[in-house]
């Protein structure tokens, strides 16, 4: 197929132009039509535009003695394709507002070296953004896609399965690690520094029957519990069923955030279809339920015939 996407516009004078020409020139193919004040895009017929904002900021998600400058530009842009994989989306174009203080200058290559990793591997030009000082390291990605039928958070039905993608913990265990002055397992440290957006797994999923998702970023309960009150539902989870990593308790796995694993609701079955499709692996976790007349919708949490207490999610805006 002819790629007929706007060659990049030749920038005027000045430091920062003169920067922003030297990343468009290191992501080549990977960067389309910038230069301009904003970016054209042409939506397929017959599909709906997917938008989605994510910010990744120094000593707030990461600290930068944790992970490389490739890696924070890679785990900022896979963060915010995530939403899009939640929808069920195609990828359109990824927008990159970069706020670094002078102390990151002599890094920035890299960074902005691992968002256009990122891109590629997730087949998303980029087709601009913005750039100015700011006292940290920030990274806001904005994702555009298409998706036919994009999936919500408001169509878990009583009777639906509960899906899970990948293993929970790894994250979780990663920042448990730093925080307390070791070195985190490779493994771990892998699943915080190079998250997989799982863009196939969401397209496949909205075609073949789910009826609701979300990108686990908060925890896999603080997440369900965002489906399970747009659903007016339960959740039940089964604890024993949740794929963890080496290393890590299930429990623990539970309220570990920054995952980028979908959790998805759909009929019974669609685990056996992905594996038939070779699409990936979907792990049923529990069922939906519907509300109990002296119960709230809500999320369940079950070790065999025992009631667990689920433990928080991240909340952004809590004090920490």
């Amino acid at each position: 197929m002819t790629d007929h996407s706007p060659m990049p516009v030749a920038l005027g004078p000045g430091r920062e132009f003169a920067s922003i020409a030297r990343w468009v020139r290191q992501w080549g193919a990977r960067a389309h039509g910038i230069g301009d004040d904003a970016a054209i895009l042409d939506v397929p017929s017959g599909t709906r535009l997917v938008v989605s904002t994510d910010t990744t900021t120094e000593d707030v998600h990461f600290r930068r003695t944790w992970i490389t400058p490739l890696e924070i530009g890679w785990r900022a842009t896979m963060a915010a394709l995530s939403d899009l994989a939640a929808m069920g989306a195609e990828p359109l174009g990824v927008l990159i507002a970069l706020g670094a203080p002078e102390s990151w200058d002599g890094q920035l290559d890299e960074v902005l070296h691992g968002v256009g990793d990122a891109c590629a591997a997730a087949k998303a030009p980029i087709i601009g953004g913005d750039t100015t000082r700011s006292p940290v390291l920030t990274l806001g990605i904005t994702v555009l896609g298409t998706s036919t039928a994009p999936m919500r958070r408001d169509g878990a039905r009583p009777g639906n399965v509960i899906y899970l993608t990948g293993a929970l913990g790894g994250p979780g265990a990663a920042l448990e690690a730093w925080l307390a002055g070791k070195v985190p397992r490779a493994t771990h440290r892998a699943r915080f520094a190079r998250p997989v957006a799982r863009l196939s797994m969401g397209a496949w999923c909205a075609a073949n029957g789910a009826t609701a998702a979300i990108d686990l970023s908060d925890g896999l309960v603080a997440d369900a519990s965002h489906i399970a009150a747009a659903s007016s539902a339960r959740l039940a989870i089964e604890l024993a069923s949740v794929p963890v990593l080496g290393g890590v308790l299930a429990r623990e796995a539970l309220a570990s955030g920054e995952e980028y694993e979908l959790l998805v609701t759909g009929p019974p079955g669609m685990d056996v279809a992905a594996k038939a499709a070779r699409i990936g692996t979907l792990t049923p976790i529990g069922r939906v339920l519907a509300p109990a007349p002296a119960e709230h919708s809500g999320v369940i949490v079950k070790d065999g015939p025992r009631r667990v207490d689920p433990p928080a999610g991240y909340d952004h805006l809590s004090p920490q």
